[in-house]
């Protein structure tokens, strides 16, 4: 997810610092929202072999579905940035997501 680990020395105010019997041992940075989901559209094309916009329609709408449940639309800009790597539009990707919850009865 892109986390960042450092001397907990190191540690800021929104940093996770990780303990062992009592002492601080290590610090975690997570990073933004919005970073987070960079690295997980590129886990997903590496998974997927290939560049999501070369994906099909079907493949394309699994990945939404995946984004979705992840969270991705959570994230300020997350349509449009996913509509970017999958090639598509915000519309087509509001259309996924509509569909999905049509099809869940939502």
């Amino acid at each position: 997810m892109g986390a960042e680990l450092l001397a907990p020395e190191e540690a800021q105010q929104d940093d996770v610092v990780l303990a062992w019997e009592g002492r601080d041992v290590i610090a975690v940075r997570l990073p933004q929202l919005s970073d987070s989901l960079d690295h997980i559209l590129a886990a997903m094309e590496r998974r997927h072999g290939m560049p999501l916009a070369d994906l099909d329609r079907k493949a394309k709408q699994g990945v939404v579905r995946t984004l979705e449940a992840r969270g991705a639309f959570s994230v300020r800009h997350g349509v449009e940035t996913v509509a970017s790597a999958l090639g598509v539009s915000r519309f087509t990707v509001y259309n996924y997501l509509n569909r999905e919850h049509a099809a869940k009865g939502e």
